[in-house]
């Protein structure tokens, strides 16, 4: 329409009325702004908030131009609230715009724009219009604001002025989230300012989101997840390390680390290093109930020599990767019942069941008549019980796991028995002792080497409960300590009148007492006693829990569980081991084992 003879508008009515807007907001705006125009119509191209006007994100740019002689300006005016819809107000990154007077043209929080505020007052606003005395187009600007409590924070912030009109483009990022990616989009709002106007902000706020927002997303998760010491998150395999920016070399730099800490964890402990990554573990020694186990291959000093004759110069690697293979099915029995991995000593593996355990003692020092010390000590001997239980448990499984190497390794050398230089893997028999009591656990050693392990005489009877299979006949020991422990639940005895209670039947344990007896200082008169089995023990369960396709070997199944012996004569029958003569059996003497002259 025409007004004056001079003045024309042109009006999308749909646009009005689909927004529930009287067009008279128009002449208000217009009025409003005469300096502008005047400023426009002698060659400025300028930029507007036009939101308070019209009660949503608009903006309005006046552009120069000469008709008949006369110098006049084009006012357009349009909406950017789709753009606000697809910024939104989450994203690590907040992006926004700016005109020469520093108002507001757009943000992502929509209240500023129809206020008309002017930002001219912000620190990253005042740093660029330092820089701009300088004749600095674009920066990168660290700066620090301070908040309302009067702490600082440090932010990452760019700009770029557009060609036209005065605007400036303005991106800020905290720096302690991420700095790289400042540059990447930096770098893209560089690249968007040749597009057209609409298309540049677009652009920028979708880079913004899905381009480094959401990889820093996952980037933060991985930073989550090794705090709670799971090395072997998938969200590793989520990161794309093949990007040619920083957020690419920020990838590849976390899957180093993950390699990093699981290779740590290796030479370490894996529940240890799991613990510290938590921030759980105490490094200062604490007296503890635990359950102590040690393993030890039967004649190794043999099955050492028949590798070096077998194969000379390359027996160490030979040796190293058949311990590598039994140690491994082993220790992954040990981890699946909750079992900490403590050393290995050779063919030697020594584990600790209790040993991360936030086990508080102090209940002790109660006098008898607190109610609350009856109550801690009912709950610490739950966990010691539980802790007895799954080592127990997890020797048992050992058990099958030996079977299944035997097997497997009889395979391999009858699959290599004819080559140039056969290959084999013994058949071998292990000794397993346990011990529950108390031992100081603690981090032990120096600045330059320490592990976290246990001491003590629990743990040196243990060791000793294990070398006495041999005499016993045994291939799994426990001491009286641990049977007391567990008798009363889990063991059919005279204290329990040879029952079980229903809820703990499915961990049942069969056990003999050997026929000798030996003297402990400080205990008296002990017994060990040989483990039979697990009547009902399910042994796919268990092994299932760290590889669900797991399916049981029905030649090995017969070790343990519903199919297992009854008697600890079928267990020497089933593995091997020849029936002793305990009239002849003295475990004291296997305490000192040189005698002097």
């Amino acid at each position: 329409m025409v007004q004056n003879n001079s003045d024309v508008k042109i009006i999308n009515n749909r646009f009005f009325i689909s927004n529930e807007l009287d067009t008279s907001c128009v002449d208000s705006f217009i009025s409003s702004i005469n300096t502008e125009i005047s400023r426009s119509c002698v060659g400025e191209i300028i930029a507007i908030n036009a939101s308070p006007y019209f009660g949503i994100p608009m903006i309005s740019m006046l552009f120069p131009y000469k008709e008949s002689g006369r110098d006049q300006t084009c006012i357009i005016t349009f909406s950017i609230e789709s753009i606000s819809e697809i910024l939104g107000t989450n994203s690590i990154n907040t992006t926004f715009i700016i005109n020469d007077s520093d108002d507001l043209l757009y943000h992502p929080e929509t209240s500023r724009i129809l206020n008309g505020e002017n930002i001219k007052n912000d620190e990253l606003i005042q740093a660029m219009r330092l820089n701009n005395q300088n004749n600095d187009d674009s920066r990168q600007i660290p700066y620090d604001v301070i908040d309302e409590k009067g702490k600082s924070k440090s932010y990452y912030g760019a700009y770029e002025k557009l060609s036209f009109g005065d605007i400036v483009i303005l991106t800020t990022v905290p720096f302690d989230t991420i700095l790289e990616g400042v540059r990447t989009t930096r770098r893209n709002n560089i690249y968007l300012t040749a597009a057209v106007f609409f298309l540049s902000i677009m652009f920028i706020l979708i880079f913004s989101r899905y381009g480094i927002s959401l990889h820093l997303r996952k980037l933060t998760g991985i930073a989550d997840e090794i705090q709670k010491g799971n090395f072997d998150t998938p969200l590793f395999d989520e990161l794309n390390v093949n990007r040619k920016d920083e957020i690419g070399v920020l990838n590849q730099s976390s899957k180093d680390e993950r390699d990093f800490l699981q290779t740590f964890a290796k030479f370490t402990n894996k529940g240890v290093a799991k613990a510290i990554a938590r921030k759980e573990i105490d490094f200062e020694p604490h007296l503890k109930d635990v359950t102590i186990f040690f393993s030890d291959i039967r004649g190794f000093t043999a099955i050492s020599d028949g590798f070096k004759n077998r194969f000379e110069n390359d027996s160490p690697k030979e040796i190293i990767g058949f311990l590598n293979d039994y140690m491994s099915r082993m220790v992954n029995c040990i981890t699946l019942s909750g079992g900490n991995v403590d050393k290995f000593e050779g063919d030697a593996i020594m584990a600790v069941w209790g040993l991360l355990r936030d086990d508080n003692l102090d209940f002790e020092k109660m006098p008898d008549s607190d109610a609350r010390k009856n109550e801690l000590e009912q709950k610490h001997q739950s966990h010691v019980e539980k802790d007895a239980l799954n080592a127990i448990t997890g020797t048992i499984a050992m058990r099958y796991a030996l079977m299944k190497y035997n097997k497997d390794a009889e395979i391999f050398t009858q699959a290599h028995k004819n080559e140039e230089r056969p290959q084999y893997k013994p058949h071998i028999q292990i000794g397993c002792g346990l011990n529950t009591g108390r031992a100081t656990c603690g981090i032990m050693g120096s600045d330059d080497k320490m592990e976290y392990t246990a001491i003590g005489d629990a743990v040196n009877f243990a060791s000793r409960t294990e070398s006495s299979n041999k005499l016993c006949g045994t291939d799994i020991l426990i001491t009286e300590d641990t049977y007391n422990l567990l008798k009363q639940k889990y063991i059919r005895c005279k204290e329990n009148n040879f029952t079980i209670a229903e809820e703990n039947l499915a961990n049942e344990i069969i056990v003999e007492m050997i026929p000798v007896e030996f003297e402990v200082k400080g205990k008296g008169i002990q017994h060990f006693y040989g483990v039979v089995n697990m009547p009902n023990f399910n042994i796919e369960q268990f092994f299932k829990q760290g590889d669900p396709s797991f399916e049981a070997d029905s030649d090995c199944i017969k070790a343990v569980g519903p199919t297992g012996p009854k008697t600890l004569n079928e267990v020497r029958v089933m593995l091997g081991i020849p029936i002793p003569d305990f009239e002849k059996v003295d475990l004291n003497a296997e305490e000192n084992k040189i005698q002097a002259k």
